[in-house]
């Protein structure tokens, strides 16, 4: 049996990664999990939340995964990204694949471009149908300081041990992400010591990726990569 562990993204919940997941529940026999992590979910409640938590309880899904099943696939998106490669220097998964991985963050020629639509769009009096504003506008309310503080300490833990990665690895980036730079991906392609890995750049996709215009693209590349033959890994 397979699994497949996804990995949501700092102030998101499932629906961050859903298509894809749903994409693989419907065309595979898989075990597919998509759990929340701590504080999050449609609804923020982060306040007092440590990033300890959101590994933890990233880490117990996987253990799970890894009893039930005979092979793992790890899929993480923005923070879930770390995260999931992360638990891959741990655990013995097979593959990994991350999506708009937050190794570094804040594109800020593109942050400002969507910034400009934004401002049209107000001006305009469209604000209400632009999408990003309407993705963004109760995250930024509804999350604490600390919760920031606390994201950007698990980015500075779990950045050093990336190089520690064996395992096939891909990694995905749209070119038009506000949010995480292009810069993160080639970062991630250097670093990790796989000697699988490869880049997929995605010209129309921000940083929800699952979402974009490269949809078709993103779930044949990824369904391609994870059906791929696999070998044994020493951790």
């Amino acid at each position: 049996m397979i699994g497949c562990l996804f990995i949501h993204g700092f102030t998101g919940a499932p629906y961050e990664i859903e298509p894809l997941a749903m994409y693989i529940r419907h065309s595979t026999n898989w075990v597919v999990r998509t759990p929340t992590l701590p504080g999050h979910g449609e609804t923020l409640a982060l306040k007092g939340t440590h990033y300890t938590e959101w590994i933890e309880h990233a880490e117990r899904e996987l253990v799970e995964l890894l009893r039930i099943c005979d092979k793992v696939f790890v899929i993480g998106f923005s923070m879930g990204g770390l995260i999931a490669g992360y638990l891959a220097t741990r655990y013995p998964i097979q593959k990994l694949v991350l999506l708009s991985a937050a190794a570094y963050y804040i594109n800020p020629k593109q942050l400002v471009a969507d910034i400009r639509i934004m401002l049209r769009d107000g001006l305009n009096k469209n604000l209400h149908k632009n999408e990003l504003y309407l993705r963004y506008k109760k995250k930024i309310v509804d999350t604490p300081l600390s919760a920031t503080i606390e994201f950007r300490k698990l980015v500075r833990k779990i950045r050093p041990e990336l190089h520690r990665i064996k395992v096939p690895t891909l990694i995905v980036q749209g070119e038009c992400d506000g949010i995480v730079p292009v810069k993160s991906a080639h970062y991630l392609h250097q670093v990790i010591s796989s000697t699988e890995k490869r880049l997929l750049f995605l010209p129309c996709a921000k940083h929800h990726v699952c979402y974009g215009e490269d949809q078709d693209k993103l779930f044949e590349e990824v369904d391609s990569f994870l059906h791929e033959p696999t070998k044994e890994y020493i951790y």
